[in-house]
Order: C-alpha cells, then structure tokens, then sequence
C-alpha cells in the first residue's frame, strides 16, 4: 500500500509538488488562472484564461529557478528572452489543456492517493516518517493553506493518471524492436583520407575588396552592442536594525493565537498485515480471519506480516507503520486503530487497497505543549522576529516608492531620505552580467525608453534574494558599428580560413574522382601517398563512436549499404567538423546479434519514445475538445519579461 501509488508517479508530480514548496509565492497554480482580474488575457484554453500578470510571476519564477540550479555558473546570456518566454506560455497552456481534459474525462486524485503521496515526501518527515506536525509546520512556514496545497496537488495526480494511461498503453512489437536494435548497433567499416586545411592558410591572401566587402555585407556582426551604467540604491533586509524581544503580553498573545500550532494530536504506532483484495473478495476477508486467529493463539504478528503481507514498504519491518495521526490514513483504516487499546489486534478491515489486520502497539495520548517549554518560547520569538522585520521592510519599501515617484530625476533625495548609498553598476550590455546584473527585473528596464530617454528613476524592482532596489542611467553608450581597422585582422583571418577549407574541399573531390577512376580497395592509400596526406583504416565504427569526427561518422551512416558483389568502396567527401576535409570510404556492414539483454534495455527506452509519440497525439484530440486561442501577442509589449 506505501509503495503502490508513490511508485506509479512519474516526475511531472514530484517537480509539481517540489515547485509549490520551494516558491510559494510565486506559483502560478491552475487555480490562479480562473481569478478574474483586469490583466490583459494571453491565451484562453477553453474557460480558463491566462494573464499577463500570470504570465509574469510563472516567467520570474522558472528564470530565478534556473538561476538557482545553475549558481555561480549561471549567465542572462545563455538564455534565449524570446524563446524562453515563449516555452513559459506554452507550459502553462499545456497545464491548464491538461487540467481541463483530465476532469471532463473523470480523472480525479483521491483523498487516499494525495495521502500515499504526502507519505513520501521528506519533506515531510522526521526520522524517517511522515510526520503531521513537520507537514503542517512546513506549509505554514511557507505560508501554504494545506486545503490548497491538497488541491493542488489532486490536480497533479489527475493530469498524471491521464498521461500514465497513454503512456502505459504503448506496445512495441519484437519486430520492430529487434529492427531497432539491428539499426542503433549496426557497425559500418571506414577508412579515411584526411585533407588538412592549414597547409592553404598562407596562400591565400584576402584582397582589400574582398576585406570591404565582406564589412560592408555583415555590419550586424561588427556591432559594438550598446551598454549602460546604472545608478541605484539598495534596500536589504539584511542590514535592517534589530528587532527586540516583545513584551512578556505579546508573547503571550501570539501564543493564544497560534496555539494550535503546539498541540501535538493523540498518536498511535500501528503495525498491519494487508490482504489484496482479488477477484476472490471472500477469500481475502477469509484469508485475514485466518491470520487474526492464529494471532489470537500466539502467533507471532512481525512474522506473518512479512509473510503474508501485500504492502511492500511495510511487510520486511513485520507490518510496521510507524506513528500515526489522525488524519493521515483511510477513513475505515483509522477508525478501527483509533479504537484499538494498546496491543489489541483488528478485526478484518476492508479499505479500497484490501483487507488488513491492524494492531496498536503503542499510544501518545494528546501534549499541548506550553509557553513555558523553551522551543516553543523560540518558535514563537522567531516568528515575532521575521514578522516585525517584514512590516518594517514593508514601510521601508512604500517609503522608497513614495520617495523615488516624487524624485523621479534623482536619486540623492531618496539615499538621503532613507540613509542609503548612491551606488553605481559596472557596464552592461542587453546580455546582462553577473550578480546584480543577472537580475531579471533589472534587464527588463535597464534599456527601456523611460530610463535611457526620458532619464527618470525606475520603479522599486523586487530581486530574487528579497533585496529591492530603485535604478536610473549613469552613462549609456548607443550600438556603434566598429571601425574597419579595429576588425580587419579578424577579417582577413576568417576569408583565410575560409578560402583554404574551400581548396582542402576542392582537393578531397579531386581524390575522390581520382579514386572513382581507378577503383581498387588501395587506391585511396596510393593516392594518399602520392599527394602527401594521411590515409587511415579506423574498422568497423557505431553510430556514438567517440574516436571518429560527428561530420563523418553523420555521413558514413547516410551513405546507402554498397552492393555485395562491390569491387570498391563507396566513397564520399566531407567537412569535418575541425575545418579539414576527408574523403571517406565505406566498404560494409555488421549487422548486429540481437540479444535478450539488448531487448531489455531497449525497451523500455523505446517504448517511452512511442509513447511519448502517442500523448502528443493524444494532446492534439485535447485541442480538438477544448479550444486554444491566442488572445495578445507576447511581443505585443514591449515591456513584457
């Protein structure tokens, strides 16, 4: 029972759930997308629509998670701006198609599975164990409802039994596996004749015709991009006073309000043996009987729970559940523990996953732990603490806002207003830099016309560690196109270069005709000889052989199989991938010995890649049911992400 359901779960729910506790705040939940508001509407997926301003927090959130996965590693141009918000829309409005379909085909998370789930979540456990107190401290903590948290997650579970239902349904016939196989491990025999580019470079010599003309035909390449320096300054909760301890009333009163929170439910460590519930149902309700009776004459619980028991995750621990609350197992399930005194055995309980006996082996009556107990008195001054901190980072924030409308061209009013430095930014171009200049919010109105023409402050920017800050142009250099002589070097290297792996081509052509006229299988390696170049037998090669050029190993395998009776190889020419051209000769196959063991681990592989074929079929019947309709343009505004 532990296992069944948390082992069926693919990935999408894991990232779900993970995602909703890492970044509360920033979730955009499918449920945010049926509040109304006055946004503009990006796309409508049926009767749910999506919102600029959704759009927004979905797009800050998955950039700042990227920035987080990839640390110090991580630079603003690595990314695609266009792209990346284009895969953001498109996620959510697969999300919400998802969502939608899933329910009108009846597919919904039950109370039990969201539970099984939670269960295996380490994020809420302790030593080991699901624990009520550590989920609950958790989402609070993170300022989740767990009414909405649950939601969520049953959507998840729903979409996820959709796509498990395609994705298990996929077969692949031994046919067309073991072709597969034969296909992916077939091995083709080469040699090469390798025509080195360099020995060109230092015949050729670009005319100053040539240099104008290839500056003149690419100046989008010989572009100094513009850049800018900003002036800002800097709110951080980090540097703000800090706060004193409350009043012995205060505390007091935050106990009262939050005293549930210290209330530690009755507990019981269960054990249970779970009989499935087959065609049979009497047999099992039998089978259980049977057990709680031999029990009953002194048999030993552990023992026949680990022989007897269909629950994986419990059955070698002798049936042990570890503590349990209220709340946390199936309505039938928890009745009958609850009712049990310590050490008494169930009668046969039958619950949707089978017939199970269950025994109380220990009970924790119900603890409200007092304002005197230390780590409650901690809790509760951590809590006062980041609260009063919030309100006064609040007040600064308004402050600021306040402050930077009313001095729009200035910042010194404000710095002087609030204690704070003028501080400057290095120069920076559109790709953005490191630290401060990875900052999305920053790269959204650093080059916008408010800033760089009309030379006001921004607005407060929100960055990814809670710091706020308030920017305005410094210095701004406009994109320039590059003098010629600041360039000309690297345009007459790269015409060198490209001008000798043009005659390298010419000459690997030449071979080849060379070759085809006098085929024998040492032609090649006579002619190799005769012009000066390396000729090379490499053998039979795969389709991932890492010893062999990506160009030619593409080649070889796009060449068509030559005839049995073939005097001669079949010969091609090629770029390399390293700027030297090949002539490149294929003189047979090795077909593979499909295996057991090959068929095994392909399979699988195999099978997902047609599965995951069939769910993008599936996806297109789910347009067909509920409409998709692009409403706004993301390049609509300008100011947009």
């Amino acid at each position: 029972m532990l296992q069944s359901i948390r082992d069926s779960l693919s990935g999408w729910v894991l990232w779900f759930v993970v995602g909703l506790i890492a970044v509360p705040f920033a979730f955009v939940g499918i449920e945010s997308f049926r509040m109304g508001n006055s946004d503009p509407v990006l796309v409508e997926v049926g009767d749910t629509e999506i919102t600029e301003s959704q759009f927004r927090a979905a797009f800050d959130q998955r950039f700042r998670q990227l920035q987080q996965m990839m640390g110090d590693s991580f630079r603003p141009d690595m990314i695609n701006t266009a792209e990346f918000r284009a895969a953001v829309l498109q996620d959510m409005s697969n999300e919400a198609l998802l969502l939608q379909y899933a329910r009108e085909q009846g597919y919904r998370g039950s109370d039990a599975e969201v539970m099984e789930y939670l269960r295996g979540l380490p994020a809420f456990q302790r030593d080991g164990r699901f624990s009520a107190e550590a989920y609950r401290d958790v989402l609070a903590g993170q300022g989740i409802d767990p009414e909405y948290f649950e939601s969520q997650l049953r959507n998840a579970l729903a979409i996820d039994q959709m796509r498990s239902g395609v994705l298990e349904s996929a077969v692949v016939p031994d046919a067309l596996l073991d072709n597969r196989i034969r296909l992916q491990q077939q091995q083709r025999s080469l040699s090469t004749l390798v025509v080195p580019s360099a020995p060109f470079v230092a015949s050729i010599e670009p005319t100053e015709a040539e240099i104008n003309a290839r500056y003149e035909q690419n100046q989008a390449q010989y572009q100094k991009p513009e850049r800018v320096r900003l002036d800002y300054v800097m709110l951080d909760p980090a540097q703000l006073a800090e706060v004193p301890d409350p009043e012995p009333s205060v505390l007091e009163a935050l106990y009262e309000a939050e005293k549930a929170r210290f209330v530690t439910g009755e507990k019981r460590r269960a054990r249970h043996i779970l009989i499935p519930l087959d065609a049979d149902k009497d047999a099992a309700r039998d089978k259980a009987a049977e057990l709680r009776a031999r029990i009953s004459a002194g048999a030993d619980f552990a023992e026949l729970a680990a022989e007897f028991s269909s629950d994986t995750g419990s059955k070698d621990q002798g049936g042990d559940l570890g503590w349990i609350e209220k709340g946390q197992m199936a309505a039938d399930f928890e009745a009958a523990l609850f009712a049990l005194d310590e050490g008494e055995v169930s009668e046969p309980v039958v619950t949707e996953f089978g017939v199970h006996l269950i025994r109380a082996d220990e009970v924790k009556p119900e603890q409200v732990l007092t304002l005197e107990d230390e780590g409650v008195r901690e809790q509760l001054l951590t809590r006062y603490r980041e609260r009063e901190r919030a309100l006064r980072m609040q007040d600064r924030q308004e402050q600021l806002d306040q402050l930077t409308f009313e001095n729009a061209n200035s910042l010194q009013p404000v710095a002087e207003a609030l204690d704070l430095e003028v501080q400057q930014t290095d120069w920076f171009t559109r790709e953005g830099g490191t630290g401060l200049l990875a900052e999305r919010g920053i790269l959204n109105v650093a080059f916008t016309p408010e800033l760089i023409d009309a030379n006001e402050n921004s607005r407060p920017i929100a960055l990814s560690d809670g710091r706020v800050v308030v920017v305005r142009k410094a210095e701004y250099e406009a994109p320039s196109l590059m003098a010629l002589d600041t360039v000309v070097d690297d345009i007459r290297q790269a015409l060198k270069q490209e001008g000798a792996r043009v005659q390298a081509l010419a000459l690997a052509e030449q071979i080849k005709e060379e070759a085809a006229a006098a085929p024998s299988s040492e032609s090649l390696a006579t002619l190799a000889e005769k012009h000066g170049l390396t000729y090379r037998v490499i053998g039979p090669v795969g389709r991932d052989s890492a010893n062999v050029d990506p160009a030619v190993l593409a080649r070889l395998f796009a060449l068509p199989k030559p005839a049995e009776d073939a005097a001669a190889p079949t010969l091609s020419v090629v770029m390399r991938d390293d700027g030297d051209a090949a002539v490149i000769a294929f003189s047979g196959v090795q077909q593979a010995t499909v295996s057991e063991v090959d068929r095994v681990a392909a399979r699988d592989r195999i099978t997902q890649m047609l599965a995951g074929r069939e769910f993008e079929a599936y996806q297109a019947i789910m347009r067909d049911a509920v409409p998709v309709k692009q409403r706004r343009s993301l390049t609509d505004d300008e100011s947009a992400p």
